[in-house]
């Protein structure tokens, strides 16, 4: 039996995955770079790279059952991310494919997001891709993957984990705003936020800075401090639009005149409207753009992909716009959307049999800013 070794470096997340020449994943481990305080900072993301690849291919191996010599290709992700990541991923796929003697196949970890999708059903969709340092809508279309919309300035992922470092959260944040946001006990009102959509492009710095202000003008909330603090009152509206769809009337805009208001009476409080108020409209400008990529190439499925795609409420508001136009969704298991190697197996089986492995490993590079629609597919 042939098998094949996948391996992820992109960002914060050092995978590794054994699968089967039928493309089932026998395992999947990975070890994700985490901080109480700030982001992440590349090379030390590449010590922690270096530190537990050794340690996760022997875990790959023992919980696949398979023996390091019917390996028979190794598959890892050059492109995009993080140059230092991407670079300890490549050393050590060339480390292991030298003592093997296999080729080595360089994948496009946008691409992987996608292609995955057809281990869950999804046969020509249009893919969200909401990631961290990726916001995408995409589609295959004459001989590529076309990029239908895209961010015009931060990945969504970046954005809320930037948020969630402002509120004293750390790293990740994403799953933390996700929890502050189920706690929010008014989800019929929501503090004023911009709505930066242009055709299917997203725009989120305005949304960013708006934020922060409003973190900073909170009279007893201290800036990136404790979630503690005393009490305070910001005023906010109860939506009119009269909408009742996917973006819960989030469209609507909050004046100094409006009557109703609400008193917060804890930062907790505040911080979980905030962070529900901050779901709402990000995800509401996602629903939209990839609504329209499905209206412009008529295609009836959506596929998500990428770690914000774990939300939930991102996952309840595309179901709710699919059932509306009459569309599939499909949401990869939690283990298939974060960072994985399992993708990057799985794309790069499909590479390899079609001879696109490469032995010649002085020919093997990465390309940290290589885009979605520069990969020929040719599989």
């Amino acid at each position: 039996m042939k098998y094949i070794l996948g391996i992820e470096s992109t960002a914060h997340t050092f995978g590794v995955a054994v699968l089967d020449w039928d493309g089932k994943i026998l395992s999947n481990v990975r070890d994700m770079y985490t901080t109480e305080k700030g982001g992440m900072i590349p090379l030390e993301v590449r010590k922690h790279h270096e530190r537990v690849a050794g340690e996760l291919f022997e875990r790959a191996l023992d919980e696949s059952g398979v023996k390091r010599e019917e390996l028979v290709a190794v598959a890892f992700s050059n492109a995009p991310g993080l140059a230092p990541c991407l670079l300890e991923g490549m050393k050590f796929a060339k480390q292991t494919a030298k003592g093997l003697d296999v080729p080595v196949v360089s994948v496009n970890h946008c691409v992987a997001h996608l292609e995955i999708g057809e281990s869950v059903g999804a046969k020509d969709p249009v893919m969200l891709y909401a990631s961290g340092a990726n916001t995408q809508v995409i589609a295959y279309e004459a001989g590529k993957y076309r990029v239908f919309g895209e961010t015009l300035d931060l990945g969504v992922g970046n954005f809320i984990d930037t948020i969630a470092r402002y509120m004293g959260l750390g790293f990740p944040g994403g799953p933390k705003i996700e929890k502050l946001a189920e706690k929010c006990k008014n989800k019929d009102v929501l503090i004023e936020l911009p709505y930066s959509i242009k055709g299917m492009d997203v725009a989120f710095s305005g949304l960013q800075t708006k934020i922060r202000n409003l973190i900073d003008k909170a009279p007893s909330f201290e800036k990136r401090g404790s979630l503690e603090s005393e009490n305070h009152i910001l005023n906010v509206e109860r939506s009119t639009s009269g909408r009742s769809d996917t973006s819960q009337n989030i469209t609507s805009s909050c004046r100094p005149e409006d009557t109703c208001t609400r008193s917060f009476q804890t930062s907790h409080e505040y911080l979980n409207q905030l962070a529900y108020s901050l779901q709402e409209v990000v995800f509401a400008m996602l629903v939209e753009a990839a609504e329209r990529a499905l209206a412009h190439t008529g295609k009836k499925e959506l596929l998500l992909g990428g770690g914000v795609a774990c939300n939930s409420r991102l996952q309840e508001m595309c179901k709710i716009m699919c059932e509306e136009r009459g569309c599939k969704l499909f949401v990869p298991d939690r283990s298939l959307l974060v960072d994985n190697a399992g993708m990057i197996g799985y794309l790069g089986l499909k590479m390899h049999k079609k001879g696109l492995g490469i032995r010649d490993l002085g020919l093997v590079d990465i390309a940290p800013r290589e885009r979605t629609d520069d990969v020929e597919v040719s599989w």
